[in-house]
């Protein structure tokens, strides 16, 4: 299981908000079956299957240019680990464990 941040950010709208390019985005991430999504400040955490995240965010970012984007840049971070299934919840409790010490 994967745990990926994306960030979905337009350009060219003619203004600075972008709230409602990110909420549409989102909704796509958020309506896919078997996927985790944490929305964030500055991004969104996803959880699950690697090869079904990178589809959602490809959808996410074609939501975004049919929301009137003339440009997105998308960045994407991924943690992939392989020896154990890792979850959105272990990782900030394996830092709260670590902060109570």
């Amino acid at each position: 299981m994967a745990i990926v941040e994306v960030s979905i950010t337009p350009l060219g709208t003619g203004t600075p908000s972008v709230s409602q390019f990110v909420a549409q985005a989102h909704k796509r991430l958020i309506e896919t079956p078997g996927l985790k999504a944490q929305l964030t400040p500055m991004s969104t955490v996803l959880e699950g299957d690697l090869d079904l995240i990178l589809k959602a965010i490809r959808e996410a970012q074609e939501a975004v240019f049919a929301a009137g984007a003339l440009r997105v840049s998308t960045s994407v971070k991924i943690d992939d680990r392989r020896d154990r299934i890792g979850t959105m919840e272990g990782k900030v409790r394996a830092v709260e464990e670590k902060l109570k010490r």
